[in-house]
């Protein structure tokens, strides 16, 4: 019976999602704006190469250059698992849907299966295309670009998928503890963007956190010239799960203890 009662409660999550304008204008936008990207970094990539010395020629990555697209990616992605939670709170409904389901760690556990499948679907996609579009106008300026079966570029296709679901159970839990967009998303942005950036500030004892960090050692997995600074990116993107899994946890007993 609980197995029933949870899949009526991802079918309510599913028609209330994709009953929104919003989330079908941020997917779209994730695509428009994620290939307009790869589209701009491979514009030059003959010239930039043409310029790059010896050894430089060696670290020369294709796949990652294809897929720089993450970095917008991630932050649109994000939305969408705001939005899965906090549309309610904004619109009021919250209580009515508490109201209507009282068990409030089926509710989540509801929406974030939902956040979860649809950044897994839009996510891989998203990288698959950016990788074989920017390939694609590599070859057409007839500079080195990769294959989908060379060694590691599977790999880093896949581990951006990974990486924007990732983020998107993140943004879920962060838009359960805030319960606004708006403030969601701000926390968001400061931690795949200001952390990173004020990382040589920390004093040493938090330099290990740069390791497991979005836009960081987590984002190692979608290379595939090894990086001395982030040796074991699998590893790396690991305990930036472990990470989300705890914010996701705090989500879940906060949302059981308020009273909407």
């Amino acid at each position: 019976m609980s197995s029933v009662r949870f899949t009526r409660l991802l079918h309510a999550e599913w028609i209330k999602l994709r009953g929104l304008r919003s989330t079908w204008y941020t997917l779209a936008c994730l695509f428009v704006v994620g290939l307009g990207i790869t589209g701009l970094s491979m514009s030059t990539a003959g010239a930039d190469h043409a310029a790059l010395t010896e050894a430089e020629r060696q670290a020369w990555d294709p796949t990652n250059l294809s897929l720089t697209s993450y970095i917008v990616a991630q932050l649109i992605i994000g939305v969408v698992g705001i939005l899965v939670v906090t549309s309610e709170y904004a619109t009021g409904l919250m209580a009515t849907t508490l109201t209507a389901a009282p068990s409030r760690h089926r509710l989540l556990a509801a929406k974030v299966v939902v956040a979860t499948a649809i950044a897994v679907v839009a996510g891989q996609a998203l990288m698959l295309a950016s990788f074989l579009l920017g390939q694609a106008l590599l070859a057409g300026q007839g500079v080195p670009y990769a294959r989908l079966g060379d060694p590691g570029v599977f790999s880093a296709v896949a581990g951006g998928g990974v990486y924007l679901a990732a983020i998107a159970l993140l943004s879920a839990g962060l838009g359960t503890i805030m319960r606004a967009t708006a403030g969601a998303l701000a926390t968001l942005v400061g931690i795949v963007f200001l952390v990173p950036a004020l990382a040589g500030l920390f004093p040493s004892w938090l330099q290990g956190l740069v390791a497991v960090w979005p836009t960081r050692g987590a984002a190692s997995v979608l290379t595939t010239v090894p990086d001395p600074a982030h040796p074991h990116p699998w590893l790396n993107l690991g305990g930036m799960c472990l990470g989300v899994a705890a914010v996701l946890a705090a989500a879940f007993v906060l949302f059981r203890r308020r009273d909407v």
